[in-house]
């Protein structure tokens, strides 16, 4: 019972892993296309672009904060592409391996484990960049990026693209 849990668990976080993965590389290919007219977007609450850089882009940056973003940027891109480069190549040891394998549930707990690894250093790097970008921003942006922040937050997932209809977890109990 226990080693049916850890596969269903190393599953589950290696299909999240995938999902960030393709998410992030689908990301970077927009990015590209997008650097030719401005500078490359720091890194979302999840690692992709998005919501932050949408935000930044409401707070009217001067050219010289959207050179100092750019930069910023440049500078932490590599470290931060190895990083997924690494995830990457984890992940493909878990997809390579057949769950038929004897050695299926130890190799999922081990790149399980060096997939939260990554992704701490990944957060951390992330963490990094934000800091230093949010540095560049006036007082009068820093205040309204706070606000813009907290209205982002208060949008369920379901809220961007419509209502997302009942759940059957939302269903209430049949009564007896």
């Amino acid at each position: 019972m226990n080693s049916i849990r850890t596969v269903i668990k190393a599953t589950l976080l290696m299909t999240g892993a995938v999902l960030t993965a393709a998410t992030s590389l689908s990301i970077a290919t927009a990015a590209d296309e997008v650097a030719a007219t401005q500078p490359p977007p720091p890194p979302g609450p999840h690692g992709g672009p998005g919501g932050e850089w949408h935000m930044f882009n409401k707070l009217g940056l001067s050219a010289t904060q959207k050179q100092q973003v750019k930069d910023i940027m440049t500078a932490a891109h590599p470290q931060m592409e190895s990083l997924h480069e690494q995830m990457r190549a984890n992940e493909q040891k878990l997809r390579q391996t057949q769950p038929t394998d004897p050695n299926y549930t130890s190799i999922a707990s081990q790149v399980s484990q060096t997939h939260g690894s990554l992704s701490a250093q990944l957060m951390t790097q992330q963490a990094e960049v934000r800091s230093q970008v949010y540095k560049i921003l006036t007082p009068a942006q820093q205040a309204q990026l706070k606000t813009l922040e907290a209205e982002m937050a208060a949008h369920k997932p379901g809220d961007w693209n419509g209502p997302r209809g009942p759940r059957p977890d939302d269903a209430a109990p049949p009564s007896q």
